[in-house]
């Protein structure tokens, strides 16, 4: 099937060693005009990433966002305007973002995009305009391989509970209520909060503080796969590093850090099932590095994603498209906290 694609796209592919499916572009007739050629590869990219969880398209030279964004137009019907971010990024046109802000000698665990909103993107584009000095990939590791490969305790504890995430909009502390939810309006908030089954408090301060129960594993809508999905280990205070943590449990006490996750009862998750999560993801984690002008499509639902330390400038710019609604664990509405 995977050969027959490749051949359906009369693009050369080259073996792929590390696990990510490689086709490269460089030298078939329209790579000059890149949303000819992804439009008249359309189908053929969409199987492969359907088939593969991840695709590497290698020689497409894009240089610009609004090459990115043409691709986009090209293999993805509906862009995806992201609310609930976690971490501030600019936006360059419909669906299409600089990286979100990180520092860049810390890692980005593995993460499904927006795996905690009601509806999140199906399908992720992100493409290198500028490759760092060193580091900075950009890997993925399978869902259900991952699902698979977790202890069958901890899968089924959150498969049944499913999983909760906090967060605490903190002055200066992550991305700001603007940026998350496209408004700094209180009713606009709760109206939102209301929509996207989200349990919301005001605090004396003004701040805000959210919690929201979603689901752990979902079923592939396409494949029928069961996939681990979520950001439980990502999200969680035992990520961070010591001092951070330590910081921000002084600054704003346990209850008040920018996010942290929990069981789908309420009880906290303990460290050494965030490093067992992490420590899976870690061994089923495939990279390449980036070159210039190259396109990673991901599968959002199958495949996670993560951001690797690096050095040096780094310009990848994301794209988000195909939106999707996992589901929720339980017939939950959107109400204000007690």
């Amino acid at each position: 099937m995977l050969s027959a694609l490749f051949r359906k796209s009369r693009a050369p592919t080259t073996p792929a060693p590390d696990g990510l499916a490689v086709l490269d572009a460089a030298d078939t007739p329209d790579v000059g005009d890149t949303a000819a050629w992804a439009a008249d590869r359309r189908d053929t990219l969409r199987e492969l990433v359907a088939e593969q969880g991840a695709l590497v398209v290698r020689g497409l030279g894009l240089r610009t966002p609004a090459d990115v964004g043409s691709v986009l137009r090209q293999v993805a019907e509906h862009p995806v305007v992201e609310r609930e971010a976690f971490a501030a990024r600019d936006r360059h046109a419909d669906g299409v973002y600089t990286s979100s802000a990180w520092p860049p000698h810390q890692p980005m665990c593995m993460h499904h995009e927006l795996s905690y909103a009601l509806e999140c993107p199906g399908l992720m584009l992100f493409a290198c305009l500028e490759p760092p000095v060193e580091g900075g990939a950009t890997a993925v590791a399978d869902a259900t391989a991952v699902l698979h490969a977790l202890p069958a305790d901890l899968v089924e504890r959150f498969a049944r509970e499913g999983w909760l995430l906090t967060r605490a909009y903190n002055e200066g502390i992550g991305a700001t209520l603007g940026q998350s939810f496209g408004t700094d309006d209180r009713g606009a908030v709760e109206a939102y909060c209301r929509a996207h089954a989200i349990d919301w408090s005001w605090q004396r301060d003004g701040s805000l503080r959210t919690r929201q129960h979603r689901h752990a594993v979902v079923r592939h809508p396409v494949s029928g796969l069961d996939c681990w999905f979520n950001q439980i280990a990502f999200l969680n205070e035992w990520t961070m590093t010591p001092e951070v943590r330590e910081f921000l449990v002084d600054e704003y006490g346990p209850d008040g850090l920018p996010f942290n996750t929990r069981y789908g009862n309420g009880d906290p998750v303990p460290p050494d099932v965030v490093e067992q999560i992490n420590k899976t993801y870690e061994a089923l984690t495939v990279r390449r590095p980036w070159q210039r002008g190259d396109l990673m499509l991901v599968d959002n639902i199958r495949t996670a994603h993560s951001r690797e330390a690096y050095r040096g400038p780094r310009d990848i710019v994301v794209a988000m498209a195909d939106p999707l609604r996992p589901g929720l664990p339980g017939p939950r509405t959107g109400r204000e906290a007690a």
